[in-house]
């Protein structure tokens, strides 16, 4: 009987220990999500003026599609800064490039797909990207690149991407090589983030009362989470191994029995003489929905067909 009521006192101290733990990764990552905001939003904010500015004031946008988005466009542009600083720098009063009707003198904007590019003061060529889930925009990110002259490469000058997607090595291995793969590179970068933080946010709103001990890491690129059923519990754990996925990569899906056993065998396990031992069970339906659809389709999809599935299981283990 001793050996049973220390059994039973080690199991909930673990669980206890294991409570803790979950609560300090969850207290950590809120923390280093909420200092990445405030460290960023008064940048953000300027910048946000500074392209709302920049479209306010534009005499013309052009939409760009396909090829058109390429090297020559974007030479252009850089053409385009550098000629207005210059003209800024030596212009006089009456000067005719300061005519309305003067080509430097035109303010134009260009949108490519959920991009806008825009030329800045000081010889800064400005991106603004859209992130979207479900047609709507849910963040904008800004990149400034800097291009001191025509021919050095541009260096990025600040930007409000989030600390922990890395830019700074898409800067070192794409920018000075090609500029135009670089900024499409860090909006699909931010694209796939925004999915899936949003994924994540819309099971909570969905099924928040079914999810226990929820976890993610900062670029979401790892999620773990378990969901209680009548006789068991339910992990899921997913990796996405490509920060520019918006599936994972892999998935882990097992049931995990629960079983209150007695006083005498708890005893009985304690002495070596156990019979069978619960092991949890692998759910691969689960794993293959997981890996093929949306988060909250794929978490719709487990439910419905779980006590199914969990049937066949148990039958299977009994032959």
């Amino acid at each position: 009987m001793g050996d049973a009521k220390f059994m039973q006192k080690d199991d909930t101290s673990l669980e206890t220990t294991r409570a803790r733990f979950n609560s300090v990764l969850k207290r950590h990552g809120e923390l280093a999500e909420r200092l990445s905001r405030d460290s960023d939003r008064t940048v953000f904010e300027r910048l946000q003026r500074e392209f709302e500015a920049a479209c306010y004031s534009r005499t013309r946008e052009i939409c760009l599609d396909g090829e058109e988005w390429n090297d020559g466009l974007l030479a252009t542009i850089r053409e385009r800064v550098h000629m207005e600083v210059e003209s800024r720098a030596v212009q006089l009063p009456g000067d005719p490039r300061s005519s309305p009707r003067s080509p430097l003198a035109e303010k134009i904007t260009y949108k490519v797909g959920t991009k806008m590019l825009c030329c800045l003061g000081g010889a800064r060529i400005g991106i603004r990207y859209e992130a979207l889930f479900g047609g709507y925009v849910r963040e904008y990110y800004h990149c400034v690149l800097e291009s001191k002259s025509f021919l050095q490469k541009m260096t990025v000058l600040e930007h409000t991407v989030p600390f922990f997607l890395p830019i700074q090595k898409a800067e070192n291995d794409l920018l000075s090589s090609n500029a135009i793969k670089f900024i499409d590179h860090v909006g699909e970068l931010l694209q796939a983030y925004v999915d899936r933080r949003e994924q994540v946010r819309l099971i909570q709103e969905l099924y928040g009362n079914q999810l226990r001990e929820l976890y993610h890491s900062l670029p979401y690129d790892m999620v773990e989470f378990m969901l209680d059923d009548c006789d068991c519990k339910i992990t899921v754990g997913l990796r996405y191994e490509n920060l520019l996925s918006i599936l994972p990569t892999r998935a882990s899906v097992f049931a995990w029995p629960v079983k209150k056993s007695s006083s005498a065998e708890i005893m009985r396990k304690g002495n070596g003489i156990s019979e069978n031992p619960d092991v949890p069970m692998r759910l691969i339906y689960a794993e293959d929905a997981l890996r093929t659809m949306s988060l909250p389709e794929a978490y719709a999809e487990i439910v419905l067909n779980l006590p199914e599935e969990l049937s066949e299981l148990k039958v299977q283990r009994k032959l």
